[in-house]
């Protein structure tokens, strides 16, 4: 699918309609056309990361207040991310794991990840990720979770961009492939917020971040020739913790 042309509708819809696909918060009725163009609100992406990251630092800093430890409040602001995002990325996570490692070729990969059942890869980078995540959102300071979940979500539409549909269905194929001018617009967002939160380190976690993305890429473009929302899903994950490791004094 070639990259989708700007057209003239209002782009105030494309923040909304990325909430909606993104998480479980509750989002006022959208009109039909709201959501006519999703990969046009691809630049809305690191904005929505921004937003959940603030409301969890909020519980956190209240869960700080009641005298919680930082390892039980890091533990209770990934539940709350979980729950309000509906898993969607660690269900990729998962699926990418089982399918990539899992089939010995193209079509018996993709049929894996797409199976609703999780297998042996997967349930381990499901623990592997939790662990890495809950410890280092324990040593984190806010302003890099801030980061972590901004930028992550910054890197998902450059693989959308730079990698074709892997299948012709799914949910990244349904969104479609974005346009140069949001995908610029989404990693301009996720820079200003590293640099302004974080300063050179932000800067450096960027780096790294891109450095994931571009590996996870290339592996799907080896093994499955393309992108699909589970790899998305995989992207958002790793990322956000290599950005955490970078940002963790």
């Amino acid at each position: 699918m070639p990259p989708e042309k700007t057209d003239s509708a209002p782009r105030i819809w494309d923040l909304p309609a990325a909430f909606v696909l993104l998480t479980r918060l509750p989002v006022p009725a959208l009109p039909e056309h709201a959501f006519a163009h999703p990969a046009r609100a691809v630049w809305a992406y690191p904005v929505v990361g921004l937003a959940l990251a603030l409301v969890l630092c909020a519980a956190g800093a209240f869960c700080a207040a009641l005298g919680i430890s930082p390892a039980v409040t890091a533990g209770l602001m990934l539940a709350g991310l979980i729950l309000l995002t509906g898993a969607m990325h660690e269900d990729g996570l998962a699926d990418t794991a089982d399918g990539l490692w899992g089939g010995r070729d193209r079509a018996r990969r993709l049929e894996i990840m797409k199976d609703s059942r999780i297998g042996a890869y997967g349930v381990l980078a499901l623990i592997i990720a939790l662990g890495l995540r809950w410890m280092t959102w324990t040593e984190a300071s806010w302003t890099a979770i801030v980061v972590a979940l901004a930028l992550s979500r910054a890197m998902m539409p450059t693989l959308m961009l730079a990698l074709p549909h892997a299948r012709a269905t799914g949910l990244s194929h349904s969104v479609g492939t974005p346009p140069l001018g949001a995908v610029v617009a989404a990693l301009m967002i996720g820079i200003v917020v590293a640099f302004v939160l974080a300063g050179w380190s932000g800067l450096i976690a960027l780096a790294v971040a891109g450095a994931v993305t571009a590996l996870i890429g290339r592996v799907a473009h080896n093994k499955i020739s393309g992108q699909t929302g589970d790899i998305l899903g995989a992207t958002q994950i790793c990322t956000e913790v290599a950005i955490l490791i970078v940002l963790i004094p």
